[in-house]
């Protein structure tokens, strides 16, 4: 099921002047069908991982087993990065058990977790014209 943000979250219609791409998310890996998975797409490095205080990032919450696809549409032409909290028990936040993350995670390009998120530059990816597709698969610390 694909579900378009513009839907999801007030604010972040497409303008019509604009030029626009669609980015379209595979997310695997989920270990249980509870809860919600927060999707947040910024092109600001400042506001990487947590864009929620970012203006212009494309934010959204989709239900564990509706999060397969998701499809955010209208977002400029430039370099994004996505990071996704399985938030299993619906808080709307990631849960800490002291350092290490208690529910799951995920960045677009999938690159390798030390200690912390990755940096911005890690989970870049360009947008053009064309339809922008990127599979993200969910990691789970404990």
């Amino acid at each position: 099921m694909a579900i378009g943000v513009a839907a999801l979250v007030p604010g972040t219609a497409l303008d019509a002047t604009s030029t626009a791409s669609t980015l379209d998310l595979s997310i695997y890996g989920l270990r249980s069908m509870k809860g919600n998975v927060l999707v947040c797409v910024t092109a600001n490095p400042k506001f990487f991982p947590d864009c929620s205080k970012d203006p212009k990032s494309h934010r959204a919450k989709v239900a564990a087993p509706d999060a397969g696809n998701i499809s955010f549409k209208g977002l400029e032409q430039g370099t994004y990065a996505v990071a996704l909290i399985h938030d299993e028990n619906a808080n709307s936040k990631m849960d800490m058990a002291i350092f290490l993350p208690k529910e799951g995670f995920g960045f677009s390009r999938n690159p390798v977790i030390v200690a912390g998120p990755p940096r911005f530059k890690a989970a870049a990816f360009a947008i053009g014209a064309d339809e922008v597709n990127q599979r993200v698969k969910m990691k789970y610390m404990l």
